[in-house]
C-alpha cells in the first residue's frame, strides 16, 4: 500500500458495533440514574414518607388551651361584683420570625409599648413565646391584619371588677397566673374556677387555622357563678360612710358590719382603706385583706353586754337591780376606775348600762362569778371560728380562768383581756337581737350551676345562748344608751326605738406591746322592738376624739337608716319603755 499523501486528512471507517456500543453504555447509563431516582422515590414516599409526613403535620400542628369561663360573682340580687370578659394572648413562634425589628414596630403600632420589648420577645429560636397578654379581641384583629410571620394568638380572658373598690376586700381580686389571690376569688377559686378545654389544629404560616386540615377540640365547662349575701347598695353606702368618718377622726383603719338577725346574712362588710381589684397591683397590701375577720382587737364597753346578758340569764340581778357605785372600786389586786371620774352613784343594773360603768360592771359580774361568766362568752362565740371559711379570719381570744391573772376577771368584765373580730363582735348583738339564739353568719347565699339551677348554701347553725326573756331584757336596757340618759343620744334614728352600745376600748399596740391608743365603737339594732338588723362600727386609733358614741355612733345612724329604708322596715310606732337608770 503507498503512503498517505502529506496534509490529507484520514478518514475513520463506519464500523456499526461502535454506534450499538454507544448507544447501549448510554441507555445503562440512563437505566442507572432512573434507578437511583427511583429509589429515592421510593424511599421517601413509601419508607420515609409516613414519618416525614407526620413530621410536617406536628411542625404545623399546634394546641391551644380553650380558658373556662369563670365564674361570676354576685351580690344578693344578682348584680355582679366580678365577671369576665373575653381576651387573646398573642403568641410567637421565633423561629418563623424572619424580622424581629419590623415585627416589632408592626407590634407597637397597634398594642402601643416599646418597640425595643416586643423585639426581644420575637428574637431567638424558641417556638412559644409570649408577647402580649389579655388583649382586647377588636386589638387582635388588627394584629391578625398585619399577617406577620411566626404570630399567633390564643384565646384568654380578663377579670373585671364593675363596682371597682365596692366590697372588694370580700371579693378579692385575681393573681397574673389566672388564680384568685384574696378574698371570695382565693376561697372559692375551685368552685369558681371551671375546667379548660383545648383546640388541636394545623396552622400556616401566619398561624390561621388549614381548614381542609384535620382539627379536634375539648368544650371547656365553665365555673359556678356565686351569689353572695352582700347587697350592693348598702355596702357603699357602709363603705363612704366609714370613709368619711377614718378621714375626720384622723383612724387608721375602720369596718362596718351588716347583719340580719334571722338569717346570719352579712349584707356589708366594709373596711378602709380598701382598694380597687381592677388594679391589684398599684394595692398596698395591707388593704387588700378583710379587717372585720383578720383584724382582732379588744371590743371594750360593747362586750358589756355578753356580762349583763350571763347575770340576768343566771337571775343574779335585773335591770331594777339597785347598785352604789363608788367613786373607785378597791379589789386586792386593783383599784378600778370607771373613764370620767365621778363621786358616789346610785345606778340600776339598767344605768350601769347606759353609763357604761366599769365599776358597776364588775360589781354585777361578781355575783356569777369568773367560770359562769367564761361560759356565757363562750356560748356567744369568742374564740371560736365565725363559720364563714374566710381566708385569713382570726377567731379572737378569751382565756380560760384557769388562766387568768389576778386583774383579769375585771377587765374581761367590762372588755379588756379578751379580744374579738368585728363580726364576732356583731354576731354577739344579733343574738340578743334574735332572742338570744346564735345564728352563725354567713357570706355566700348559694351557687349558679352551669346548667342553670340554683344551689342555696347550707342552712346556718344555730345555737340558744341565753333564753327569749333575758334576750328581750337585754335589748329594753340598750335602748337607755342610744337616749338622753345614755353615751350615744346621737344615734337614735327619728322614728324607730334603737337599742346599741357604744365602745371606747384601750388598744394594743404591737410595736411597744402596750396599750396605745383606742378602739371606738358603736354596735346597735333596729327596729329594737322588732329587730332585724345589727349595724357594727369600728375606728382603730382614731387621733381627733376617740369616744365611740362621738366617733362611730354617726356612721351606724348613717348605715342603719339606709338599710331600713332600702328594706322597706317600716317604724312599729311602739313607745319604748323607760327603765330608771338611777334610784
Amino acid at each position: 500500500m503507498s503512503p498517505r499523501p502529506p496534509g490529507r486528512p484520514q478518514v475513520r471507517r463506519f464500523v456499526p458495533g461502535d454506534a450499538r456500543r454507544r448507544i447501549r453504555a448510554w441507555q445503562i447509563g440512563l437505566l442507572m440514574v432512573l434507578t437511583v431516582v427511583a429509589g429515592r422515590v421510593i424511599d421517601l414516599q413509601a419508607i420515609q414518607g409516613p414519618s416525614l409526613a407526620a413530621e410536617a403535620v406536628k411542625d404545623r400542628t399546634r394546641t391551644v388551651q380553650t380558658p373556662a369561663i369563670r365564674g361570676v360573682i354576685t351580690d344578693r340580687n344578682g348584680i355582679p361584683l366580678a365577671t369576665t370578659v373575653a381576651a387573646r394572648n398573642i403568641t410567637v413562634d421565633q423561629t418563623l420570625v424572619q424580622d424581629a425589628r419590623a415585627e416589632a414596630r408592626a407590634l407597637a403600632s397597634v398594642l402601643r409599648g416599646d418597640v425595643a420589648v416586643y423585639a426581644s420577645r420575637l428574637s431567638g429560636t424558641r417556638r412559644f413565646a409570649y408577647v402580649a397578654k389579655n388583649i382586647t379581641p377588636e386589638n387582635w384583629s388588627k394584629v391578625a391584619a398585619l399577617k406577620l410571620p411566626g404570630i399567633f394568638s390564643e384565646p384568654s380572658t380578663v377579670r373585671v371588677y364593675p363596682a371597682g373598690p365596692v366590697a372588694a376586700n370580700v371579693v378579692g381580686y385575681m393573681r397574673a397566673d389566672g388564680t384568685g389571690g384574696g378574698g371570695i376569688e382565693y376561697g372559692l377559686n375551685k368552685e369558681l374556677a371551671g375546667t379548660p378545654g383545648s383546640q388541636i389544629f394545623e396552622s400556616s404560616l401566619h398561624g390561621q387555622e388549614i381548614p381542609t386540615a384535620s382539627s379536634s377540640s375539648t368544650d371547656p365547662i365553665a365555673g359556678n357563678n356565686v351569689r353572695l349575701t352582700i347587697d350592693r347598695d348598702v355596702q357603699w353606702v357602709a363603705q363612704d360612710a366609714l370613709a368619711r368618718q377614718v378621714k375626720l377622726a384622723r383612724a387608721d383603719s375602720g369596718t362596718v358590719v351588716v347583719m340580719d338577725i334571722r338569717t346570719g346574712q352579712i349584707y356589708a362588710l366594709a373596711t378602709v382603706p380598701t382598694f380597687d381589684p381592677n388594679r391589684a397591683a398599684e394595692a398596698v397590701q395591707a388593704d387588700v385583706g378583710n379587717r372585720a375577720l383578720s383584724e382582732v382587737f379588744e371590743p371594750g364597753s360593747t362586750s358589756k353586754v355578753m356580762t349583763m346578758a350571763a347575770v340576768i340569764e343566771e337571775k343574779k340581778a335585773n335591770p331594777l337591780t339597785q347598785l352604789v357605785i363608788p367613786p373607785v372600786l378597791k379589789r386586792p389586786a386593783k383599784i378600778w376606775h370607771d373613764h370620767n371620774p365621778h363621786g358616789t352613784l346610785r345606778l340600776t343594773l339598767n344605768g350601769v348600762l347606759a353609763k357604761s360603768s366599769n365599776i358597776g360592771t364588775i360589781m354585777a359580774a361578781e355575783r356569777i362569778g369568773g367560770p359562769a361568766l367564761y361560759k356565757y362568752i363562750k356560748r356567744f362565740g369568742i374564740g371560736t371560728a365565725t363559720g364563714l371559711n374566710f381566708p385569713g379570719e382570726s377567731t379572737g381570744f378569751v382565756p380560760a380562768p384557769a388562766d387568768w391573772s389576778a386583774t383579769s376577771f375585771g377587765t374581761i368584765a367590762f372588755g379588756q383581756g379578751l379580744s374579738v373580730n368585728a363580726v364576732q363582735a356583731a354576731s354577739v348583738y344579733a343574738t340578743i337581737a334574735n332572742n338570744g339564739v346564735r345564728v352563725s353568719p354567713s357570706l355566700v347565699a348559694g351557687y349558679s350551676l352551669p346548667d342553670g339551677s340554683f344551689e342555696a348554701a347550707p342552712a346556718p347553725q344555730t345555737t340558744r345562748v341565753v333564753s327569749a326573756t333575758t334576750a328581750r331584757t337585754v335589748r329594753e336596757m340598750l335602748e337607755s344608751v342610744v337616749s338622753a340618759d345614755g353615751t350615744a343620744p346621737n344615734a337614735g334614728i327619728p322614728g324607730y326605738r334603737v337599742a346599741g352600745k357604744t365602745g371606747t376600748a384601750n388598744r394594743v399596740n404591737d410595736a411597744c406591746h402596750c396599750y396605745r391608743g383606742y378602739t371606738s365603737s358603736f354596735i346597735g339594732l333596729a327596729p329594737a322592738d322588732k329587730p332585724t338588723l345589727v349595724v357594727a362600727v369600728f375606728l382603730q386609733n382614731p387621733r381627733n376624739g376617740h369616744f365611740g358614741g362621738v366617733l362611730a355612733g354617726p356612721v351606724f345612724k348613717r348605715v342603719m337608716t339606709f338599710a331600713l329604708e332600702h328594706f322597706r322596715m317600716p317604724p312599729t310606732g311602739v313607745a319604748r319603755p323607760r327603765i330608771p337608770v338611777t334610784w
